[in-house]
């Protein structure tokens, strides 16, 4: 395989357009909520981008398997990516897509975490604790410093409530990360491992949605361009992309881009939703946004400002 290299202008682009679609997903979820619950979208989704995923790999001529060597932590990796998206769908119809997304993307402070106890390689320095901490404080700000609710006491105990459940689904991410980084799936294909958790997907979330009476859909052209847009191009598609460019470009300075994806996420909400921003929330997701930018430098800050900061 060649070097992987900077970042051209190619590159770039492509990236700015995959954290749109990423940040879009969730507001196009609670748009179409009355007509398909998101957990049944998600559901469906899946299964679609799995058989896709399938397919792919056929064409590829790679192994279509799920009972390998890598089995066990497939499955494991996939259950806890549909419980991710279990809690997401749910978290979706007691807050908005605005917290939704930046909650979710709290993944890489728990994935650091996960890994600075698993690889010795991955262990946090100075500067990353300290985006910890920043990421932490910003999470509780956003939650206690609430001031005067705007709407009924029920409304105020209910995006609290949908708030918790979109920071469990980034802990749920991030657990996702350490399994496929610490087992036998760091060296499979991605589109194995994406075949796993989508697979899991599909089945756990459709279980979820027929036992707790959220499969009823009413098809509409709303719903039915969602459901397509949410299986080929956020599913299916963004992630061959996003794991091709893994293959050709230094992942670090990828990763850096990625954290525009929950500023796409809330400007969505905004426009498509009119969903209002809380200045406790504004702080807060500035806080957690930084400090997730901080946790994840390693291999993009200069080495010599980073050194400064070294564990001992």
């Amino acid at each position: 395989m060649s070097q992987r290299k900077e970042l051209d202008g190619s590159a770039v682009l492509t990236m700015l357009t995959l954290c749109l679609i990423w940040g879009m997903q969730q507001s196009l979820l609670k748009l179409t909520a009355p007509d398909m619950a998101p957990v049944m979208q998600i559901a469906l989704r899946s299964g679609v981008a799995a058989l896709l995923v399938g397919l792919f790999m056929v064409w590829k001529n790679e192994p279509v398997s799920v009972t390998g060597s890598t089995w066990r932590p497939g499955w494991l990796a996939g259950m806890l990516f549909a419980f991710e998206f279990l809690l997401v769908g749910e978290g979706l119809r007691h807050t908005t897509a605005s917290h939704t997304a930046v909650f979710l993307y709290t993944a890489p402070i728990f994935a650091a975490l996960g890994l600075h106890l698993k690889l010795p390689a991955e262990r946090l320095n100075r500067l990353q604790w300290s985006g910890i901490a920043l990421a932490f404080a910003g999470i509780v700000v956003t939650f206690l410093w609430r001031g005067a609710p705007t709407g009924t006491a029920g409304e105020a105990t209910n995006m609290l409530l949908g708030d918790s459940l979109a920071l469990l689904g980034g802990m749920a991410w991030g657990a996702t990360t350490v399994v496929i980084r610490c087992s036998s799936l760091a060296h499979a294909s991605a589109s194995q491992s994406l075949l796993y958790q989508l697979l899991s997907a599909f089945v756990v979330l459709l279980l979820a949605a027929l036992m707790t009476g959220q499969a009823t859909v009413r098809w509409t052209p709303w719903v039915w361009g969602n459901l397509v847009f949410q299986s080929v191009v956020v599913s299916f598609a963004s992630f061959l992309v996003w794991f091709w460019l893994l293959r050709h470009y230094l992942a670090s300075r990828l990763g850096a881009f990625s954290f525009i994806t929950p500023l796409f996420g809330v400007a969505f909400g905004v426009w498509l939703l009119n969903e209002s921003l809380e200045p406790n929330f504004l702080v807060g997701a500035v806080l957690v946004l930084a400090g997730v930018i901080m946790v994840n430098s390693r291999g993009w800050v200069k080495p010599g400002f980073l050194s400064r900061y070294r564990s001992g």
